[in-house]
């Protein structure tokens, strides 16, 4: 990622490794992610549970407290935090002040191109202003799963993020938004993931804006969620890394 670690040697950006929670699959890790609880204590412990998360996450807690939240996003993140099962033509556009993603554009094709869904996440903010915005995209993952880790594809989709990331970091930042760019979890050889290996666990996460410290710190993926909770001035009893914000 060219892009982002150009702006990691210039010290505009500061990037912390990670190791993700077990098992290392994608459901499970979003809810790790946007609630801060570990998969074997959420529940959410495969990708075949459909259902509403039973904890408080960072999307309840904010509009609890009148923040407006937004998401581009795979329809799993619909499922966790707004209505379960995923109806693609009662979900698909969401526009609704009462659900936790009260603005919503969710995809349900793995293959759903990156630089669309940018340009939905985009959209979003532009149009609600929101002040906390998922954006989750899917090629990365979807070329692992057909081509492996050791693969042109899979190396290349994630250059392609980069260079769509290079489109509008510029702008967020300008606009008073503070940027985290992680993963859920990694790849392996075998086109899958889920279990305990270097490659399957060890992802980046890569901060930027005015309200990181940008100093050295040990980041837990459980402490995300108390981490986005801090900067967006919410009341919550999450975990997070102090050490992380200015």
């Amino acid at each position: 990622m060219g892009y982002l670690n150009g702006l990691l040697e210039q010290q505009r950006l500061t990037l912390y490794p990670l190791q993700c929670e077990l098992p290392s699959m994608s459901r499970p890790l979003y809810e790790c992610i946007i609630t801060g609880v570990r998969p074997v204590d959420s529940g959410i412990v495969n990708n075949h549970i459909v259902r509403l998360s039973h904890h408080d996450s960072i999307f309840s807690l904010a509009t609890a407290q009148g923040k407006v939240t937004a998401a581009a996003a795979y329809h799993w993140m619909s499922e966790l935090y707004n209505r379960a099962p995923y109806d693609a033509v009662r979900d698909r556009f969401t526009d609704d002040k009462s659900l936790n993603i009260q603005h919503g554009c969710f995809y349900h094709w793995d293959h759903y191109p990156d630089e669309a869904l940018f340009l939905d996440a985009e959209q979003l903010r532009r149009r609600h202003q929101p002040d906390f915005l998922l954006i989750h995209p899917m090629n990365i993952d979807d070329a692992g799963h057909k081509h492996g880790l050791d693969s042109r594809q899979y190396r290349n989709s994630a250059r392609v993020a980069d260079i769509i990331l290079s489109n509008y970091i510029p702008q967020w930042l300008a606009d008073g938004y503070q940027v985290i760019v992680t993963s859920d979890h990694g790849m392996n050889n075998d086109q899958s993931h889920g279990g305990i290996l270097q490659e399957e666990r060890e992802v980046p996460m890569f901060v930027l804006g005015d309200a990181f410290s940008h100093r050295p710190a040990a980041v837990k993926q459980t402490d995300i969620c108390g981490t986005v909770c801090q900067l967006l001035g919410l009341e919550h009893d999450k975990a997070y890394t102090q050490e992380l914000l200015a």
